[in-house]
Order: C-alpha cells, then structure tokens, then sequence
C-alpha cells in the first residue's frame, strides 16, 4: 500500500505547519504539539516522515521508525528532496532497537496507532519514555469503528453495525490489511497500567468544506461525529516516599 502514500506524503512534507488527520486541520486550531524543540521525539510508524519533517523544523530531534522499506525508502527520497535529514530506521513499533527513557516524546499519527497491536506499542512506548515524557497518537475514532461498513471504500453509516464490547482487531479482507482499535475504557485502563496519566483527548470535527481523498467517510457524517482522536499521555514519575 506504500505507492497509495507518496503524493500526500510529499504534499505534507512542503507545509508550512503540522496540520492533522484526513481533514488536515492545523495544530493552531488542535494544539496537539507541545513545545517540542529540543526535545528527543522517536515517531512510531513513520511511514513518509512527514510528522518528524513537522518536528524537526520545530527544533526537535526526531528519529522515526517504520516496519515498511518501501515506506522508508519514499521518505528517505523525502529527506533529499527537501534537504532535511533525520535517521529512518527500519523497526517495528512493537519492539523498538532502542533503550529504555531515551525519548522525551513518542508520536504517531496513524502509524502504529492503527496497525500495530495496542497491547504491544503502548507498553514499548511507554518504556521508551523518560519520565514527564509525553505520547502523543491519532488514530481512528471508536465511534467510526462501530459505524464503518466492512467493504473497501463504503463510508461510515449513521447506525451502529458491529459491537462495542470486545472491539479490538479488525481484519478487512477487501484491503487484505488488519486494524486495532480500543474502546475508551480499554484505552484509559492500558493507559494507566503502563504509567501513563492522560491529558487530553481530542476528538476531531471536520470543518465545513473540508475534503479528503479518502471515501470511508463523508464531511458530513464528520461534522456529526469523530472520525479521528487524538489521545495526549504523559509518563508519570516513579513514586519514592
């Protein structure tokens, strides 16, 4: 699927400021980034290297993972393209080559959000933070997962068509392609079991007349509901009495 990323990716990668999700809705109107310069950043999923490009021009220094060559090869073609430079390394968010508290922040915006296993990439990010360190995700809204037929392509409907209890994986045999979500009790719970204390959660209205390229929602079922979240966490520090 990386060919369906290049030209957005590349579009993304010539702004003048981060702007989130399908809807592009700038961090001005969001305020999803901290003050991040200076900061250690690894971005988990990377895919393009379009929110660590956002990051590095901010003054952070961000590495960004991707289980993807292909993807990392676009990026790299990126990094030449726009003369900016960051280290790309092939990894898996699940269990990523670097120690313990080595980041002052983990990213994602889909990435590893989505397709990697919640269960698995919370705990790692989590070690990979210092204390006071912040994680920062944006993935697919659990209201959308409830709502968003099982065909490639078919938008979200306004009636609930599967469960809420137990939602988790999503196997979409049209894309081939396997997907996580949490319900939000779930979130909070995995949240707070890896140290991490949450801070905000943003759930994203479309503007009016936004557009997107992709056809599994409509403006107007996402000026209704949220189509994307953006879950902010912070690690706690350890407890000395």
């Amino acid at each position: 699927m990386a060919s369906q990323y290049v030209h957005a990716g590349r579009r993304a990668w010539a702004s003048s400021e981060p702007s989130w999700g399908v809807w592009g809705v700038p961090d001005s109107a969001l305020h999803v980034l901290p003050d991040v310069g200076g900061l250690d950043v690894i971005e988990l999923g990377c895919g393009t290297g379009y929110v660590s490009a956002w990051l590095a021009r901010l003054g952070a220094r961000p590495v960004g993972i991707d289980n993807s060559p292909v993807q990392l090869a676009t990026a790299r073609r990126f990094q030449r393209e726009f003369d900016l430079h960051f280290p790309l390394i092939h990894a898996s968010a699940e269990a990523a080559p670097f120690p313990d508290g080595c980041f002052d922040l983990a990213i994602s915006e889909y990435g590893a959000a989505i397709w990697s296993d919640p269960y698995l990439w919370i705990p790692e990010a989590a070690r990979l933070l210092r204390p006071d360190g912040r994680l920062v995700f944006l993935a697919h809204s659990a209201i959308f997962m409830l709502c968003v037929p099982d065909e490639a392509g078919a938008p979200a409907s306004d009636r609930m068509i599967r469960d809420y209890f137990g939602m988790y994986r999503f196997d979409w045999a049209d894309e081939e392609s396997t997907e996580f979500c949490l319900p939000h009790g779930e979130w909070i719970r995995l949240l707070r079991a890896n140290g991490l204390e949450i801070e905000d959660l943003i759930e994203i209205q479309a503007p009016e007349g936004a557009t997107t390229r992709y056809e599994f929602a409509t403006v107007e079922w996402a000026r209704r509901w949220p189509l994307e979240e953006i879950w902010k966490a912070r690690k706690q520090r350890p407890y000395r009495p």
